[in-house]
């Protein structure tokens, strides 16, 4: 299984649509199942970009909510969540995308020329440039605080052990 990787801006067209890196296309393709859409997107909820899943992790995202009550308050909220905003999409033959109105919003895309796909993993993020730059910039900042714990409990080998 591929991960998406690097940081890449493209540029929106005249008629608003946009290239993904072919990199993340190719990761995409080799995880889509046919009849499924190439890719889901949504809005982050915590981030001001917009969150690209392909269809199968997009589908373990959702397994928790098998485990709640259907007729819940948690159910419903959770469902509305990561469904109402949540877009299937399939790029053109040139690997074009257009991103909904109220999404390019959410990530402050409305009015700029460019976008940055941001890979993090299992998906990648599409960024107002300028906010991908910083948020990476912190991002980097923050995680020299991290430590990962081993897999089998012991303690951490590194700078900190």
């Amino acid at each position: 299984m591929g991960v998406f990787l690097g940081t890449h801006e493209n540029r929106f067209d005249a008629k608003g649509r946009i290239s993904i890196p072919a990199g993340f296309r190719s990761v995409l393709k080799t995880q889509q199942t046919e009849g499924d859409a190439l890719m889901i997107l949504r809005p982050s909820h915590t981030l001001p970009c917009v969150e690209a899943w392909p269809a199968v992790a997009f589908a373990r995202l959702t397994e928790p909510l098998d485990r709640l009550d259907m007729f819940s308050d948690e159910h419903d909220d959770l469902a509305a969540a990561l469904y109402a905003d949540a877009y299937p999409i399939d790029p053109d033959r040139e690997g074009r995308i257009i991103l909904p109105d109220f999404l390019r919003e959410h990530a402050g895309l409305a009015e700029s020329p460019t976008a940055a796909f941001m890979g993090v993993g299992r998906i990648f993020q599409i960024w107002e440039p300028q906010a991908a730059q910083q948020r990476r910039a912190e991002a980097r900042q923050r995680s020299r605080r991290v430590s990962i714990p081993a897999a089998n409990g012991a303690e951490p080998k590194g700078r900190n052990a």
